[in-house]
Protein backbone atom coordinates (compact mmCIF):
# COMPACT_ATOMS: atom_id res chain seq x y z
CA UNK A 1 0.00 0.00 0.00
CA UNK A 2 1.67 3.53 -1.26
CA UNK A 3 1.69 5.69 2.02
CA UNK A 4 3.30 9.20 1.45
CA UNK A 5 5.80 9.86 4.66
CA UNK A 6 5.93 12.77 6.04
CA UNK A 7 8.87 14.51 8.52
CA UNK A 8 9.96 17.77 9.91
CA UNK A 9 7.09 18.88 12.26
CA UNK A 10 7.89 20.36 15.48
CA UNK A 11 7.84 23.18 18.63
CA UNK A 12 8.99 26.20 17.05
CA UNK A 13 8.72 29.56 18.20
CA UNK A 14 6.45 32.30 16.74
CA UNK A 15 8.22 34.07 14.00
CA UNK A 16 10.33 31.03 13.19
CA UNK A 17 10.72 28.54 10.18
CA UNK A 18 10.37 24.98 9.49
CA UNK A 19 10.65 22.80 6.46
CA UNK A 20 8.40 19.77 5.91
CA UNK A 21 9.04 16.55 4.05
CA UNK A 22 7.06 14.62 2.36
CA UNK A 23 8.53 11.25 0.69
CA UNK A 24 5.85 8.88 -1.38
CA UNK A 25 7.99 5.85 -2.74
CA UNK A 26 5.37 3.49 -4.66
CA UNK A 27 4.35 5.86 -7.41
CA UNK A 28 5.19 7.13 -10.66
CA UNK A 29 5.73 10.72 -8.47
CA UNK A 30 6.08 12.84 -11.19
CA UNK A 31 2.53 12.10 -12.84
CA UNK A 32 0.92 13.29 -9.11
CA UNK A 33 -0.65 16.53 -8.00
CA UNK A 34 1.35 17.01 -4.44
CA UNK A 35 -0.13 18.80 -1.84
CA UNK A 36 0.03 20.03 1.84
CA UNK A 37 -2.94 20.36 4.00
CA UNK A 38 -3.50 20.76 7.74
CA UNK A 39 -6.09 20.01 10.55
CA UNK A 40 -5.74 21.83 13.80
CA UNK A 41 -7.72 20.86 16.48
CA UNK A 42 -11.19 21.44 16.46
CA UNK A 43 -11.33 22.23 12.84
CA UNK A 44 -11.65 20.96 9.78
CA UNK A 45 -8.78 19.54 6.94
CA UNK A 46 -8.02 22.49 5.03
CA UNK A 47 -5.50 22.91 1.62
CA UNK A 48 -2.23 24.61 2.64
CA UNK A 49 -0.53 24.59 -0.80
CA UNK A 50 -0.41 22.17 -4.02
CA UNK A 51 1.95 21.65 -6.82
CA UNK A 52 0.81 19.77 -9.89
CA UNK A 53 2.73 17.59 -11.72
CA UNK A 54 2.82 20.21 -14.05
CA UNK A 55 4.52 22.28 -11.69
CA UNK A 56 1.62 24.97 -11.50
CA UNK A 57 1.09 26.10 -7.70
CA UNK A 58 -1.40 27.45 -5.58
CA UNK A 59 -1.56 28.68 -1.77
CA UNK A 60 -4.50 29.08 0.71
CA UNK A 61 -4.43 33.10 1.55
CA UNK A 62 -3.42 32.32 4.79
CA UNK A 63 0.24 31.25 3.91
CA UNK A 64 0.80 33.31 1.11
CA UNK A 65 4.24 35.54 1.26
CA UNK A 66 5.21 32.66 4.08
CA UNK A 67 5.04 28.96 2.88
CA UNK A 68 6.61 27.93 -0.07
CA UNK A 69 5.88 24.14 -1.73
CA UNK A 70 8.41 22.75 -3.89
CA UNK A 71 8.69 18.94 -5.18
CA UNK A 72 12.24 17.17 -6.55
CA UNK A 73 10.52 14.63 -8.49
CA UNK A 74 13.63 12.75 -8.67
CA UNK A 75 13.54 11.91 -4.74
CA UNK A 76 9.93 11.71 -5.19
CA UNK A 77 9.63 14.25 -2.46
CA UNK A 78 7.58 17.19 -1.39
CA UNK A 79 8.72 20.23 0.43
CA UNK A 80 6.82 22.86 2.35
CA UNK A 81 9.31 25.46 3.71
CA UNK A 82 7.35 27.62 6.21
CA UNK A 83 8.59 31.06 7.58
CA UNK A 84 6.96 33.42 9.80
CA UNK A 85 5.35 30.77 11.52
CA UNK A 86 2.15 32.52 13.54
CA UNK A 87 0.44 30.43 16.51
CA UNK A 88 -2.74 29.56 14.51
CA UNK A 89 -0.30 27.76 11.76
CA UNK A 90 -0.51 25.11 14.62
CA UNK A 91 -1.81 21.96 13.41
CA UNK A 92 -1.22 18.12 12.15
CA UNK A 93 0.19 18.83 8.62
CA UNK A 94 -0.74 16.06 5.55
CA UNK A 95 1.03 15.07 2.59
CA UNK A 96 -1.11 14.42 -0.32
CA UNK A 97 -0.78 12.51 -3.35
CA UNK A 98 -3.53 13.05 -5.59
CA UNK A 99 -4.52 11.91 -9.45
CA UNK A 100 -8.53 12.19 -10.70
CA UNK A 101 -8.38 8.25 -10.28
CA UNK A 102 -7.92 8.48 -6.74
CA UNK A 103 -4.85 9.67 -4.02
CA UNK A 104 -3.27 8.59 -1.14
CA UNK A 105 -3.06 10.69 2.42
CA UNK A 106 0.13 10.18 4.50
CA UNK A 107 -0.76 9.92 8.53
CA UNK A 108 0.83 14.03 9.42
CA UNK A 109 3.45 15.51 11.17
CA UNK A 110 3.02 17.70 13.96
CA UNK A 111 3.67 21.55 13.85
CA UNK A 112 3.39 23.53 16.80
CA UNK A 113 4.10 27.37 16.97
CA UNK A 114 4.45 28.41 20.66
CA UNK A 115 6.26 30.65 23.13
Amino acid sequence: QVQPVESGGELVQPGGSLRLSCSASGIIFWLYDMGWYRQAPGKQRELVAVITSGGRINYADSVKGRFTISRDNAKKTVYLQMNSLKPEDTAVYYCNAGQPSGDFWGRGTQVTVSS
